[in-house]
C-alpha cells in the first residue's frame, strides 16, 4: 500500500507504518460509543463547596504557592479566529444591505465600543481616506469589513484569537494573551514571584505571538511586580493523522499522502512535555477585563486548593500502602475515599481479597489528578460531565462530547440531554506521583475514543480522523473531580459581537 516515498514521508513526520495502519483500520471500524451510567450533577459527581469551606481551600492554595512548588498555566491558542467573523464574511460575500441582517447591523451600531476600533479607524483613513464614521455614512459597509478582516487591512479574519484586541483600557487595549498574563499573576505566582505561561500556537503565527510578548512583557512585569516566563509550542507533526477517501484508501495530494492535524487532543503531547507540579488549563478566549477578574481569581484558587487537598490525601494513602502496615479498616477508608471523593465505582471490590484490594487501590489512586470546574448548563454546545463505564468495568467521571454517546439509543439520549452542567474548560491538573516523579500522560489516553469527520480537499471528498480530545479521551484514565463554579467564570468569545456583552466591556 505504501511506496518508498511514503516511507520517507513517515520518517520525516516521526510516525511508523503500524500507527498509520491502525488509523486506516479505525476509519473502517469507527470508534465505539462510550457506555454512560448517568450524568453528573450536584451531590452526585459534582461537588458544591460550601461558603464555610472557602477559606480552607483558598488558604491551602496560597500555602502551596509559598512552598516552592512549580506552577504553570497552559493555554491552547492555535485556533484561528475566522469563525468569530462568520456572519461578517457572509455579509461581504452577499448584499451590502443592513436592513435584513440583525447581526451585522448590531456590529456597526456599536462599532466604536470595540477595543480594535481605533486601529480599524486608522486603517480606514489610510486605505480609503475616510474614517469609519464617514464610510458608514456613505454606506460603505463592505469596504470597512474588508479592511477589518482581510490581509491587506487588519487581517482579523486570518489571525488567531489570542492576537486580537478584546478589551479596552485607558493606557493600552489588551489581547487575550495579555489578559492571560495578568490573570496568571493573580493565582499562578510561585514563591519567587515567577509566573509561568505556556501557549500552544500554530507555526505560521508563532513569530507574531513572540513579537507581542517582546513588546509588552517588561511593562506588565513592572506593573504587576512579577517575573513572567512565557514559552510556546506547536502541535507535533507526529500527531497528524492520515486522511482517506470514501473507500478508506489513503488520500493523496499529488504524490504525497495527505495528513491533517489530529485535533486538540494532540496537545496531550505538548502538555506531557511540561513538568510542573500543578498545571492550569484554560481556553484562550475565556478572559475578562480587570474589573471582572476578582471572581475569576477566587474560583481558580478554590479549584486549585481543592486539588491540593485531594492530592494530599491521595499521597498519604499511597504512602500508607507502601509502608505495608495498615489495617482492614484503613483499607476500607481508602476504598470509601476512592468511591465517594474520586467517584471511582467498582461493584466487584467486595469480592476482592485484601491483597487484591491493595493492588486495585494502588492502581486507581496512583494516577494524574484533575479538578474541573463545571457550570450550570445554559444551552452551550459541547461536552458535559458524566459517569462513564471504563474498559475494566469500573465507572468514573468523564467529560464527554455528544459524538462519544449513542444518541440513537433513547435512554442514552435522555441522559445526555438531561445533563445539568457544562464543561467550560476550567481545569487544574496535578501530573506528578507521590514520589515526585512525573506521570507519562500518554499512558492515560483512551485510544478508543476519537472522531471521524467528512471534509473536502480541492473539491475531492475525504475522511479525517481526530484524536481523543484533550479533556475527553486524552485524560480518560485520570482521577477526575468535578466542582461547581458560577456561570460568571465562563465568558468565551465565539462571535465578534460577544465582545459587546457587559462581561467584555471595561466601562459596562
Amino acid at each position: 500500500m505504501f511506496t518508498d516515498r511514503d516511507l520517507e514521508q513517515f520518517k520525516v513526520m516521526g510516525v511508523d507504518v503500524a500507527s498509520v495502519d491502525d488509523q486506516i483500520n479505525r476509519f473502517k471500524t469507527g470508534f465505539p460509543y462510550l457506555e454512560i451510567a448517568n450524568f453528573a450533577t450536584n451531590g452526585k459527581g459534582i461537588s458544591v463547596v460550601e461558603a464555610s469551606d472557602y477559606d480552607k481551600y483558598i488558604t491551602a492554595w496560597d500555602e502551596y504557592c509559598k512552598s516552592g512548588h512549580s506552577i504553570i498555566k497552559f493555554v491552547p491558542a492555535s485556533g484561528a479566529a475566522s469563525r468569530m467573523f462568520k456572519d461578517l464574511f457572509e455579509f461581504i460575500q452577499g448584499r451590502s444591505d443592513l436592513s435584513d441582517n440583525d447581526f451585522v447591523r448590531f456590529f456597526f451600531d456599536n462599532i466604536q465600543k470595540f477595543a480594535f476600533f481605533e486601529d480599524l479607524n486608522a486603517a480606514c483613513v489610510t486605505k480609503k481616506g475616510l474614517d469609519v464614521k464617514s464610510l458608514i455614512h456613505n454606506k460603505q459597509y463592505k469596504d470597512i469589513l474588508e479592511i477589518f478582516l482581510l490581509k491587506d487591512g487588519l487581517n482579523y479574519g486570518g489571525l488567531p484569537k489570542g492576537l486580537l484586541k478584546f478589551h479596552s483600557y485607558e493606557n493600552r487595549n489588551r489581547t487575550p494573551v495579555e489578559e492571560h498574563l495578568v490573570e496568571g499573576s493573580q493565582y499562578a505566582k510561585s514563591a519567587d514571584g515567577e509566573v509561568v505561561l505556556h501557549f500552544t500556537v500554530s507555526p505560521e503565527h508563532r513569530s507574531l505571538f513572540q513579537d507581542l510578548i517582546n513588546v509588552v512583557l517588561v511593562d506588565y512585569e513592572k506593573a504587576l511586580n512579577v517575573k513572567f516566563n512565557v514559552s510556546f509550542s506547536e502541535q507535533k507533526k507526529k500527531t497528524d493523522t492520515i486522511a482517506v477517501d470514501k473507500d478508506n484508501l489513503p488520500f493523496r495530494d499529488g504524490q504525497n499522502l495527505l495528513f491533517r492535524p489530529g485535533g486538540h487532543g494532540a496537545l496531550i503531547e505538548n502538555l506531557n512535555d511540561l513538568s510542573s507540579d500543578v498545571i492550569f488549563i484554560k481556553n484562550i478566549d475565556n478572559v475578562v477585563p480587570d474589573k471582572f477578574k476578582q471572581e475569576e481569581t477566587f474560583y481558580k484558587k478554590l479549584l486549585a486548593g481543592y486539588l491540593v487537598d485531594i492530592q494530599t490525601r491521595v499521597f498519604r494513602y499511597l504512602e500508607l500502602i507502601d509502608s505495608g502496615v495498615y489495617s482492614r479498616e484503613e483499607l476500607l477508608e481508602i476504598l470509601y475515599f476512592l468511591q465517594d471523593e474520586l467517584n471511582v465505582k467498582n461493584p466487584d471490590t467486595k469480592y476482592l481479597e485484601d491483597a487484591e484490594l491493595v493492588l486495585y487501590l494502588q492502581r486507581k489512586l496512583n494516577r494524574p489528578i484533575r479538578v474541573c470546574g463545571m457550570v450550570k448548563n445554559v444551552g452551550e454546545a459541547g461536552g458535559g460531565p458524566f459517569f462513564a463505564v471504563n474498559a475494566d468495568g469500573t465507572v468514573s467521571l468523564q467529560i464527554l462530547e455528544s459524538s462519544q454517546i449513542d444518541l440513537s439509543d433513547p435512554v442514552k439520549k435522555d441522559l445526555f440531554t438531561s445533563g445539568t452542567h457544562f464543561n467550560p474548560v476550567d481545569i487544574v491538573c496535578a501530573v506528578k506521583d507521590y514520589k515526585g516523579e512525573k506521570f507519562n500522560l500518554i499512558d492515560y489516553i483512551d485510544i478508543n475514543t476519537g472522531f471521524i469527520s467528512e471534509k473536502t480537499k480541492e473539491g475531492r471528498a475525504l475522511k479525517a480522523l481526530e484524536l481523543p480530545g484533550l479533556w475527553n479521551g486524552a485524560m480518560s484514565d485520570w482521577n477526575t473531580v468535578f466542582v461547581e463554579v458560577p456561570l460568571g467564570t465562563f465568558n468565551p468569545v465565539k462571535s465578534v459581537n460577544d465582545l459587546l456583552r457587559k462581561e467584555h466591556l471595561s466601562n459596562a
